[in-house]
Order: structure tokens, then sequence, then C-alpha cells
């Protein structure tokens, strides 16, 4: 059976794709978040076209959610990867974007439908969204790296390439599908700070669309965004002002580019999240 369920064949001009996923390729909630974020501000809320999870999920680790009102069921949400068609007609390009969580299963068939969905849509590119815990602080600029399945996509971006070699996620597997379809394809990463872990960051969030925004074509940038990451970043420095050891902890990060070990780190990390959740 056919994993994808289509409610719509949109019309699209030479579409480039921005995609996301939750999971382990999304700290801090910032690449799926960047996404969620520019699909309320353009007010896009039907997908054209979604793959049912039956196949690729676990759904003992991804557990559907089910709303309830005065003892009936009024609605099951099941973990989804959702295409959204956002055309634009006064540029040369239309967008398709591409939200989900990461599978746990099949992560080579999954990804070949992805692929095979962009290219039935005829999309040109594709540019994928990822963050990862990295030693830096949250007042500094948020560090990008890219990953591309040839280097030359990465020409004009202003992206340093990333050298790795270790376990890696959906993001990588799909990079590889675009390659095999013929669709070139990009990565964008952020860098979110350790002790910050546990939170949404907005930070990484506007870092993420604004290169995003270069590299497709629109407008990532936004005055929302600018405030989120303003009010953010007081409630992070009011945190750190707290403490005496979570601020030389992170003068030491900024100053020495100090080693993370968070079983060293760990009553530090919960005291911030502890203050961030109660402003």
């Amino acid at each position: 059976m056919d994993p994808v369920r289509r409610f719509d064949r949109p019309a699209l001009r030479r579409p480039r794709a921005v995609l996301a996923f939750e999971g382990w390729n999304d700290a801090c909630d910032a690449a799926s978040g960047a996404l969620r974020h520019i699909l309320e501000r353009w007010e896009i809320h039907r997908p054209f076209a979604v793959i049912e999870s039956e196949e690729f999920f676990d759904f003992q680790e991804h557990r559907p959610t089910v709303s309830v009102l005065d003892g009936t069921v009024e609605s099951m949400t099941w973990p989804e990867t959702r295409f959204y068609a956002v055309s634009r007609p006064d540029l040369e390009h239309d967008l398709v974007v591409v939200v989900g969580d990461e599978p746990t299963f099949r992560w080579k068939t999954f990804a070949r439908t992805v692929t095979a969905v962009l290219a039935d849509c005829g999309v040109e590119s594709a540019t994928m969204l990822g963050a990862y815990i990295g030693s830096v602080t949250h007042s500094s600029p948020v560090p990008l790296s890219g990953v591309a399945t040839d280097l030359s996509y990465l020409d004009g971006t202003g992206l340093p390439p990333t050298d790795y070699h270790g376990p890696t996620g959906i993001v990588a597997v799909l990079g590889e599908a675009c390659k095999e379809a013929g669709i070139p394809a990009t990565s964008v990463w952020a860098a979110t700070p350790h002790y910050l872990a546990a939170n949404a960051n907005p930070m990484a969030m506007r870092a993420l669309l604004r290169k995003a925004g270069q590299i497709v074509g629109f407008a990532g940038d936004s005055d929302d965004l600018r405030a989120l990451e303003a009010d953010f970043v007081l409630q992070v420095d009011e945190a750190v002002a707290e403490s005496d050891d979570l601020a030389e902890y992170v003068r030491e990060i900024a100053e020495n580019d100090r080693s993370l070990d968070p079983t060293q780190t760990g009553e530090l990390f919960d005291e911030i999240e502890r203050f961030l959740k109660d402003v």
C-alpha cells in the first residue's frame, strides 16, 4: 500500500523544498520549530500530502495523541510527515515545506518516499535544517555549518563545510536519497548551548531561518522572531546572573572553548531549566 496520502496536487512553479524533522537532528526544537513558525506566519495550515506513519514508527515510542471531550473521542492525531505548498506568484520559485518526526523503522524506504513526493512536485533543490548540542554560549552569534551532496552547492551560502564521523540521523539519509533522485541537497546546521538543551531556542530558529531564506529564497527573518530571541536572551541572562557557578561555567566556555562534561554539570543545567520554567 502506498504510504503517501495526497489531498491535492498543487501546481507549483520550479519549487524548492525546505525540510526539518523532530528528534535526534533537532536539538532545542530549533529546526522543526523554525519551520512551524514560518508556516504559522504564512498562515498555511493544510498539507497537500502526508506520509502515513504505520510503516515507519514504533507507536510505543511515538504515541498518537487523543482529544476527549465530555467522554467522547473528538480526534486522534498520529505522527506524520506533512508536505505544504507555498505559492509565490511574485517570485520565480514556489516552495514545498516538509515537517515531521524522525522515523523509527525503514529509513531508506522512508527517505526514498519523501524524495519521490518532492520529485513528483518537480522540486529543483532541497534544503534541510538541523541542530546539535555544541560548546557554544547564548551570548555569541549562533554558529552555522553546512553539508551538501556536492561541495559546490555550498558556494555562495557562507556556510563552512563540516567534518564529522559518527552516528547520524534522518537528515543525512535524506541527503543521500536526494542525491540518488538527482535533487541537489544541502543541510544547514546550528549549534546550540549544552546548558540550554532542555529549552526551545529561538536564537537557533532565527539563525536557521535566515540562512535557509538566503539559500531557498524567502524572508526568513521577522519582527516576531527578533522579539522571541531578545526575550529568550534576557531570560537566560537573568538565570545565569542568579548563579555564580553557572556564570563562571558560561564564561569558561566562551573564553576557553571548554569541553562539556554533563556528568559534572547536571546540577547547573537543572538550575537554569527550573529558572526558565518559572519565568
